[in-house]
């Protein structure tokens, strides 16, 4: 999405409701500004649930960026941003299932499904 906003947000979660319109979505989110608005107008087949405020360790895509900054982004100056998306592509492709799973797969995720 071009910004961290609630139109942004609004339009995300339509997109997403409308892909998948048979299933229910339990999306986790943190506390920013825009999953929380007033302004935000949440399909019926998706359920939002926060994490506690001030917990980065609780996120698992703060877990995930930590992992791609290790893979990818050592101290390095890029010519361009061109430069700089081609190497966060190629290091998402390089992320393995398992890793991800291993990041993921926390027990105060798991435990939420059960």
């Amino acid at each position: 999405m071009p910004y961290c906003n609630t139109d942004c947000m609004n339009f995300f979660l339509n997109s997403l409701s409308e892909q998948y319109p048979e299933d229910i979505i339990l999306l986790c989110c943190d506390g920013a500004a825009w999953h929380k608005a007033v302004a935000l107008h949440c399909p019926e087949n998706i359920q939002l649930f926060f994490i506690p405020p001030y917990t980065p360790e609780m996120n698992p895509i703060e877990q995930i960026w930590k992992e791609i900054r290790k893979m990818g982004f050592r101290n390095e100056v890029f010519a361009t941003l061109d430069k700089v998306m081609d190497r966060l592509c190629e290091t998402i492709r390089n992320l393995l299932p398992s890793t991800i799973h291993s990041i993921t797969a926390r027990s105060w995720i798991i435990s939420f499904f059960n």
